[in-house]
C-alpha cells in the first residue's frame, strides 16, 4: 500500500498486560481501594483520551463498579502509571495532564444509563475538575455547567525544570475559550499543591468560534469565527513566558454555520451526541518548518460517488479544489475523509480500484496529529504515517498515465531515506521506459527533481528559487479529476516581530505580495555568456584571463566536491580529460546560481550558500553519471568499446542511444555535462553510425567533436580509403584552430595540403605590397611559371622579415610540393584560369 502506518502505541499491547498485572496483584493482596479495579475483560471501556505534546498518552477505563480510572503511558520510558480514580459512574469528555504530571484536568458527564440518578451537581450537565495528583490530594471544581467542556494544558518549550505556574485552556460548547493560570507550590518535600485554589486567575481569549484545532507540537490554537457570515481563520501562539499572541487572520471561502461546532485534536470522546455538535465537515490546518500554511477542507457530501475537497495554500496565495469520481464505492470508505500531515509538499495520489489499500487501512475514522502521527481512537492505536517507498516504486513501474508517473516520481524522491538506492531504482525504470512519457521528458524531470530534493531541506523558499520540475505548469487532463486553482487573500499578520516558523511564513507571504514574477533560476544568462566565451575562443580573442580562470576554478571545485562524495570507481571514462567547454559551462552555472541565491536568500550566510551551489551542480553531474553508469553496467560494456578498430555491438548501440537522450534532455535546459561525455559520445557514434548518419549528427549538433575524440580517431585509424574519407570529413568540420592542431597529427597529403593553405593564409593576412624589384632581389629561387615565381618570392620575403613570428609549424607532415600546388591553384583561381 502507498500509505504505511507503523503503530507506535497500542492499548491492547502496551496497556492491557500492565493492567492485568495490577489486577492480579490487587486481587492477591485483597486490595479494593486506590489501585486499578477489576476489568473482568471489559475491554470496550478502555480508550485513549488525549495525546500530549511530549507524546504521553492519557487513557481511561472502568472497573466492574463503574468507577473511572485515569492512566498514563510514558512515550519515552514505555511505562504505565495510574493517575487518578473518580469513584462515580461518569463518562469522560476530556482530560489533560501538565508536563510535570502533578495536575490533572478533566471534564465528565452523566453516564448514559437508564434509571441512574444525576451524580453531578444539580442543574449541571458537565463537571470540570482540577486535581492535585502528586500525590493525590485536593480536587477543585473549575466549572459545573450545562454545556460540554474540553480541557488542555499548555506545554511551554522550556528546559526541564519544575514550572511554578501552569496554564490550562478550557473550551466550551457555548463557543468561548478561556485560559486559567494555576500557580503551584511544593510542601512537605515533593508534595505539589495549588496556590490560592479558591481564586484562579483566568482570561477569555476567544469567543463566537465555530471550529478550533489544537497543535500540540507547536502550542498553537487555530479557530474560526464568523464575521458577517464570512469565515475567518485565526491563530494564537502560546509562549513559555505566559504570553500569547494573535498571529494572523485569514478569510476562508468555505460555508460554515454558526449553529455548527467542531473541535480537532482536543482529546477523543465517544459521546453519542457529539455528531449533533458537528456539521460533518472535515477541516484541518497543516504547517511545516519551511513556513507553509495549508488548510485542508472537505464539506459534507450527499453522495460518496463524487467527492470534493480544497487545499488553501496560504503561503503561496492560491487554493486548489479537487473533484474526483469514485464510481462504485465500497461501504468501508464512506466513513469520512482524513487529511494526513506527512510534512511534505502536498501530493494528491488517486488510487482507484485498489482494494489492497482499503483492506490494509483502519476502517474507523483517523485523526491526524502533529509530526505525521495518526490516531485511531476506536482501536486505541497511535500510528506514524509515511509513504511506502517500495509500494510507490512498484506503482511507478506499473503506472500508465503521465500524471501518475509525475506525481509518483516526486513522491518517491521527496520522501527518500536512502536517496542513492532510490535513484538507482528510478534510473532502472527510466531505462526501461525512456520513451513512455509524452507530457514531459523523463530524464529532464528526474535530473531537475532529484537535484532539487537533494538540497530542499537546507533552507526555506527553495521552491521559489530553484526549479523542482522541468514543466512550469501541468496542462494535461487528469482522467476522472477536475482541478480549479484560484487566488486567495493572504493572511493579515497581526504582529511585527517574527522568529522561527513565523519568520519563514512572513517571508513566504512577502514573496507572494511583492515578487509576482517567477524567481526560479534558469540558465538563460549562462547560455548567453557561454556562447560569448566560445565565440571569443574561436576568434582567438579572450577577455580577462582572471575572469576565465575564476570560472574554471568554480568547475574544479564542483568536480572535487563530486569526487569527494563518490568514492566508488567509475566504469565510464568520464572526468579523465580537460573538457574546456563543459568546464566553462559548469563554472558559469556555479557563478550565476550563487549570485541568484545571494540576491534572494535572506538571512543565510554566504559560505552556506556557496556550499549549497556546489552540492546542487555536483548533484546534476552525478545524476548524469549515474544514468550512464547504470546503462554501462546493464549492457556489460568493456574497455574495448572505446577502440575504433572493432565492430559496434548491440550493447554499444543501446548506450549510444541513452547518451543521445541525455544530451537532448540537457541541451533543452542548457545543463552542463560531465567532462568527457562528448568525447565518449563521439567515439560511440563513430563506431555505431554509418558515415552519412554520423556527419548528419555532427552537422545538427547532436555529436560535438572534441579535440580528445578527434585526436584518438586520427591516431587509432589507419589510412584506408574509408578511413581517409572519414578523417577528411571530420577535419573539415572542425573549428580552424582545432583543425590546425589535428592536421599535424595525421601523416597524409591531405593534412599537408591543409597545413600549407593555412600557413600561406597566415603569411598573407598582413601583407603590404612592395615594389617588384625589391622582392626579386631577395631570392635567387625561381621557377618558369611566372605567377608562381612571384608568389614564392612574396612568401619568402614575409618569412625572412620576421623568422620568429612566421616560423612554419608542423613541417614534419608537409610535402613541399603541396605548397607549390596550393599556391598554383590559388593563383589560377585569382587569374580566372
Amino acid at each position: 500500500m502507498a500509505l504505511r502506518l507503523i503503530a507506535d502505541f497500542d492499548l491492547e499491547k502496551d496497556v492491557l498486560p500492565w493492567l492485568r498485572v495490577q489486577q492480579a496483584a490487587s486481587a492477591a493482596a485483597g486490595a479494593r481501594g486506590g489501585g486499578p479495579g477489576v476489568l473482568e475483560n471489559n475491554y470496550e471501556c478502555l480508550r485513549v483520551l488525549n495525546v500530549e505534546q511530549n507524546r504521553n498518552i492519557i487513557y481511561t477505563y472502568k472497573d466492574n463498579k463503574g468507577n473511572v480510572f485515569f492512566g498514563l503511558y510514558d512515550y519515552q520510558t514505555k511505562q504505565n502509571e495510574h493517575l487518578y480514580t473518580f469513584e462515580k459512574d461518569l463518562q469522560v469528555v476530556s482530560c489533560s495532564v501538565n508536563r510535570e504530571k502533578t495536575l490533572l484536568a478533566t471534564s465528565l458527564v452523566q453516564a448514559a444509563k437508564e434509571g441512574r440518578s444525576n451524580e453531578l451537581q444539580p442543574g449541571s450537565k458537565c463537571l470540570t475538575l482540577l486535581v492535585e495528583i502528586h500525590p493525590i490530594n485536593n480536587v477543585k471544581v473549575l466549572k459545573a455547567v450545562d454545556s460540554y467542556i474540553w480541557v488542555q494544558f499548555l506545554y511551554p518549550h522550556v528546559e526541564s525544570r519544575p514550572q511554578r505556574e501552569n496554564h490550562l485552556l478550557l473550551l466550551s460548547e457555548e463557543k468561548y475559550i478561556e485560559q486559567f493560570h494555576i500557580q503551584v507550590v511544593q510542601e512537605d518535600g515533593n508534595r505539589v499543591v495549588i496556590k490560592n485554589s479558591g481564586h484562579l486567575p483566568r482570561e477569555r481569549i476567544a469567543e463566537d468560534f465555530v471550529w478550533a484545532q489544537w497543535d500540540m507540537s507547536e502550542q498553537r490554537l487555530y479557530y474560526i469565527d464568523l464575521k458577517k457570515s464570512r469565515s475567518v481563520l485565526k491563530c494564537i501562539q502560546f509562549y513559555a513566558d505566559e504570553r500569547f499572541n494573535l498571529m494572523f487572520e485569514a478569510p476562508l471561502d468555505i460555508s460554515l454555520s454558526d449553529s455548527g461546532f467542531k473541535l480537532v485534536n482536543f482529546g477523543y470522546s465517544d459521546l453519542q451526541d457529539q455528531e449533533e455538535l458537528s456539521e460533518h465537515l472535515t477541516l484541518c490546518v497543516f504547517t511545516n518548518h519551511t513556513g507553509s500554511l495549508c488548510v485542508c477542507y472537505s464539506p459534507n457530501f450527499d453522495s460518496w460517488e463524487q467527492i470534493t475537497y480544497s487545499v488553501f495554500y496560504f503561503h503561496k496565495g492560491h487554493s486548489k479544489t479537487f473533484t474526483t469520481t469514485l464510481g462504485s464505492v465500497d461501504s468501508r470508505v464512506t466513513k469520512g475523509i482524513t487529511f494526513l500531515n506527512l510534512d511534505l509538499i502536498c501530493h494528491s495520489l488517486f488510487l482507484t480500484e485498489n482494494s489492497e489499500v482499503i483492506d490494509m487501512l483502519p476502517h474507523s475514522p483517523l485523526q491526524s496529529l502533529s509530526g505525521s502521527l495518526v490516531l485511531d481512537s476506536c482501536s486505541g492505536k497511535l500510528y506514524r504515517a509515511f509513504l511506502n517507498q517500495s509500494y510507490l516504486l512498484e506503482f511507478l513501474w506499473n503506472s500508465r498515465l503521465d500524471c501518475e508517473r509525475m506525481a509518483l516520481l516526486h513522491c518517491v524522491l521527496s520522501c527518500g531515506q536512502d536517496p542513492r538506492r532510490l535513484e538507482a531504482k528510478i534510473i532502472q525504470w527510466i531505462s526501461e521506459n525512456i520513451s513512455a512519457c509524452h507530457s514531459f521528458d523523463l530524464i529532464q524531470e528526474f535530473i531537475i527533481a532529484s537535484s532539487y530534493w537533494s538540497i530542499y531541506p537546507e533552507t526555506s523558499n527553495m521552491d521559489k528559487l530553484l526549479p523542482y520540475s522541468s514543466l512550469l505548469t501541468w496542462d494535461t487532463e487528469i482522467p476522472g479529476i477536475t482541478l480549479v486553482t484560484e487566488e486567495i487573500p493572504l493572511p493579515l499578520m497581526k504582529v511585527h516581530s517574527f522568529k522561527g516558523y513565523w519568520e519563514k511564513l512572513n517571508s513566504n507571504l512577502e514573496y507572494v505580495k511583492y515578487s509576482k514574477p517567477h524567481l526560479h533560476y534558469n540558465n538563460s544568462v549562462v547560455r548567453r555568456e557561454w556562447h560569448n566565451l566560445i565565440s571569443e575562443e574561436k576568434t582567438g580573442k579572450r577577455r580577462s584571463t582572471v575572469y576565465v580562470r575564476n570560472i574554471l576554478d568554480n568547475a574544479i571545485k564542483v568536480i572535487s566536491n563530486l569526487e569527494a562524495k563518490n568514492l566508488e570507481p567509475r566504469l565510464t571514462p568520464l572526468f579523465q580529460e580537460e573538457d574546456n567547454h563543459q568546464q566553462l559551462l559548469i563554472g558559469l552555472m556555479v557563478s550565476e546560481l550563487r549570485d541568484h541565491l545571494l540576491r534572494h536568500l535572506q538571512g543565510v550566510e554566504k559560505k552556506k550558500i556557496e556550499q549549497m551551489v556546489l552540492d546542487y551542480v555536483s548533484k546534476l553531474l552525478d545524476l548524469i553519471c549515474q544514468i550512464l553508469e547504470a546503462s554501462w553496467r546493464k549492457h556489460n560494456l568493456h574497455p574495448w568499446a572505446l577502440h575504433f578498430n572493432r565492430q559496434a555491438s548491440a550493447a554499444e548501440f543501446a548506450v549510444f542511444h541513452i547518451m543521445t537522450r541525455i544530451l537532448e534532455a540537457t541541451n533543452t535546459l542548457f545543463l552542463p555535462l560531465p567532462p568527457g561525455f562528448h568525447t565518449l559520445h563521439v567515439i560511440l557514434g563513430v563506431r555505431c553510425l554509418p558515415l552519412h548518419n554520423l556527419l548528419h549528427y555532427i552537422d545538427h549538433g547532436v555529436l560535438l567533436l572534441t579535440e580528445a575524440a578527434v585526436t584518438r580517431l586520427m591516431k587509432d585509424l589507419d589510412n584506408t580509403e574509408k578511413n581517409e574519407k572519414l578523417k577528411f570529413s571530420i577535419i573539415m568540420r572542425l573549428p580552424p584552430l582545432t583543425g590546425q592542431k589535428i592536421c599535424r597529427l595525421w601523416d597524409h597529403p591531405v593534412s599537408s595540403n591543409i597545413i600549407s593553405r593555412n600557413h600561406v593564409k597566415r603569411l598573407l593576412q598582413n601583407y603590404n605590397k612592395q615594389p617588384w624589384s625589391s622582392v626579386m632581389d631577395k631570392s635567387s629561387f625561381s621557377v618558369e611559371f611566372l605567377p608562381l615565381n612571384y608568389f614564392i618570392h612574396i612568401l619568402t620575403d614575409i618569412e625572412s622579415s620576421n623568422p620568429a613570428l612566421y616560423a612554419f609549424e608542423g613541417h614534419d607532415n608537409v610535402d613541399a610540393k603541396f605548397v607549390e600546388e596550393a599556391a598554383l591553384k590559388h593563383t589560377s583561381m585569382l587569374l580566372g584560369l
